[in-house]
């Protein structure tokens, strides 16, 4: 009987992941290394300080749309702080912005890569409840676009309290407009196309994600190669590698965590957890807080990839009996999941923003507390207003 349970388990394991739809996350991963190493960011950062460097908090708010941006092309939280973070933190505390704000914008800004598509815990939702991995995509661009808006408004209101060294910001405006609109456009263009590409072949039929995940890769590859020139042929090896090792840890994490499901479903956990709750809360509102509770103190304590293939099938028969949208509530755990990013103690965002400059974590925190109040009130207005995310589907 043992034997066979050893049996039932490895075979879960190994068919959870033998999937067509979760061959995108490699690819994707591949793709913002590719682009990390290729400078993408700091191309994609000129062109918005270009636009908005002369205005109150304009710095601040161009580290968020570059974040917004590189997320939309890395798929990662911790990639998306990684790549932004050590080319603007130091540039905003060298213009004068204090250290811990300078970090924690980046670290909870980077937050994005997981909401913009492609997103990578998209696919993992859509891998463990069957939903359509381009609904979610799609479900995702009018969530994240608010987060930014209410990051960008925080940056604002910051700026404006603390006040900015605008003698620095000046001579870093003029020195970047002696390079002129049109050289600063014709480096950056290439980088602002990637997620136009990746997500136009999805909706015009072209590509599925996973088919859009590898044109990404080699788009990656042939921009930094030949366009920017800023990686050699001889260190493509190197990438992949370090793609490889990226993506192990993820690979094994997933196979155990549906292998660990599917035991659960066995069991009968999910009807049973289902049942409780529903007996306990029988008002929709405050089911949906629950719900919310539980999957933020979740995100604090456990990876993104486990939580989602775990609590998926526990927590999605609930909200359908009160009538949630399964993309709805894609949207809504993954938000919730994003938080996690910067709360202790596992707060991944935290740990890369704080190797990035040496600030403690829970300083970074701390100084990070108000920007996630935002966030919070983001989760409250997507659970609560379903348009908010369906409104493009």
């Amino acid at each position: 009987m043992l034997l066979l349970r050893q049996g039932y388990v490895i075979r879960s394991m190994v068919g959870g992941i033998d999937s067509f739809p979760l061959l995108a996350v490699p690819m994707f991963v591949l793709a913002g290394i590719l682009m990390a190493h290729g400078k993408i960011s700091e191309k994609l950062f000129d062109v918005f300080v270009y636009f908005l460097g002369n205005k109150r908090a304009g710095i601040p708010c161009a580290v968020i749309i570059t974040c917004l941006f590189y997320g939309a092309i890395s798929g990662s939280a911790p990639a998306t702080v990684a790549a932004v973070g050590s080319m603007t933190i130091p540039l905003l505390i060298e213009l004068g912005y204090e250290k811990d704000f300078s970090t924690a914008i980046v670290a909870v800004a980077g937050g994005l890569g997981v909401i913009i598509p492609p997103s990578i815990p998209f696919i993992m939702y859509a891998m463990a409840t069957g939903e359509s991995v381009s609904d979610l995509f799609l479900a995702g661009i009018v969530p994240g676009m608010m987060i930014s808006a209410l990051l960008i408004f925080y940056a604002y209101y910051y700026c404006r309290r603390h006040g900015e060294d605008r003698e620095k910001i000046q001579a870093k405006m003029d020195q970047l407009k002696t390079k002129g609109f049109v050289n600063i456009l014709k480096e950056s263009i290439w980088a602002l196309l990637s997620p136009v590409i990746v997500l136009g072949c999805i909706y015009s039929g072209v590509a599925s994600p996973t088919e859009a995940a590898v044109i990404s890769v080699f788009y990656s590859l042939f921009v930094s190669l030949f366009i920017y020139k800023s990686i050699k042929v001889k260190q493509i090896w190197g990438i992949m590698v370090e793609a490889m090792k990226t993506y192990a840890p993820i690979l094994f994490i997933l196979a155990t965590s549906t292998a660990f499901s599917r035991v659960l479903t066995l069991m009968q956990v999910p009807q049973d957890v289902s049942a409780w709750i529903m007996t306990h809360f029988s008002n929709e509102i405050v089911l949906l807080l629950v719900i919310n509770v539980v999957l933020l103190i979740v995100g604090m304590v456990m990876d993104t990839t486990p939580a989602i293939l775990i609590l998926s099938p526990i927590l999605l028969p609930i909200v359908e009996h009160v009538g949630m949208n399964p993309i709805h509530f894609g949207v809504m755990m993954i938000v919730n999941l994003a938080v996690g990013f910067v709360t202790p103690p596992v707060g991944v965002n935290l740990f890369v923003a704080s190797s990035l400059t040496n600030v403690p974590m829970m300083q970074i925190a701390k100084k990070a507390m108000t920007m996630i109040g935002y966030f919070m009130l983001a989760l409250l207005l997507i659970t609560f207003i379903p348009a908010i995310s369906l409104c493009l589907l």
